[in-house]
């Protein structure tokens, strides 16, 4: 089938396996969160039932009805992936469709690979989220002009922001340029070295380097991401030769 080679190239040309030395700098963000029974139960009772389990075939609706059963075990093995950094390998898996964006269906380029990762393991993810927005808002690392990907923010209020900085501009008699840039891949292609030195230069590194590992522990090894993800059973039948 020909996405499967036309995704793995996608995803992992670009990709260095080979990680920096991080260096500790000011500000680091050097305790490991205490990842709270509640919080776990709380997120498990929020999932949406209609998502899509990943290849360890755990449903999102079992953990929703069973949060209070599964919110003590899970909030363990999240306590213990943190404070080694290692993270289970069936988290690391995923079943990868793909969704056509546009032009020919025939062409693996214009499809979309969608990852259908483990549901315990977004689940994490979430609480991993939630603790690097807390320091990015602490460390004031995320600049006004972020719009995408930032709470109570979107492409209006980009917009809206853009429109007032012209519309001034343009008062005040002053000539006004502007530059799209758009980058296919973007997020597909990002340099694993770069992000973690990033990582790092906003305090997410620290003397105990284990306790942001997971990111390493996914970054160091792509090949485990996506060399042994498995495609649908279906998308074989439809795409093959």
């Amino acid at each position: 089938m020909r996405r499967r080679p036309r995704f793995s190239t996608t995803l992992g040309g670009s990709v260095s396996t080979q990680t920096p030395e991080l260096a500790d700098r000011g500000g680091e963000q050097n305790e490991a969160p205490v990842i709270q029974r509640e919080v776990v139960r709380d997120l498990l009772q929020h999932l949406d039932t209609n998502k899509s389990m990943g290849p360890d075939g755990i449903h999102p609706r079992v953990l929703r009805e069973l949060a209070e059963v599964f919110a003590e075990p899970l909030s363990i093995i999240y306590q213990q992936s943190w404070q080694t950094g290692e993270v289970p390998a069936d988290w690391r898996l995923a079943n990868v469709t793909p969704i056509h964006k546009k032009g020919r269906k025939d062409d693996p380029g214009n499809n979309r690979p969608v990852s259908l990762a483990s549901v315990p393991g977004k689940v994490m993810e979430q609480i991993i989220l939630s603790a690097i927005m807390q320091c990015m808002k602490d460390t004031q690392a995320i600049r006004p002009s972020q719009h995408r990907f930032t709470r109570g923010r979107s492409c209006l209020t980009n917009l809206i922001s853009f429109y007032d900085k012209v519309t001034r501009l343009v008062d005040e008699g002053k000539a006004v340029d502007v530059v799209y840039l758009d980058f296919t891949k973007a997020f597909d292609t990002v340099s694993h070295s770069i992000l973690l030195e990033k990582r790092a230069a906003h305090g997410l590194n620290g003397r105990k380097k284990k306790i942001w590992g997971k990111q390493e522990n996914y970054c160091r090894n792509p090949k485990n991401l996506w060399l042994k993800q498995q495609m649908r059973s279906y998308a074989e039948k439809i795409y093959a030769p």
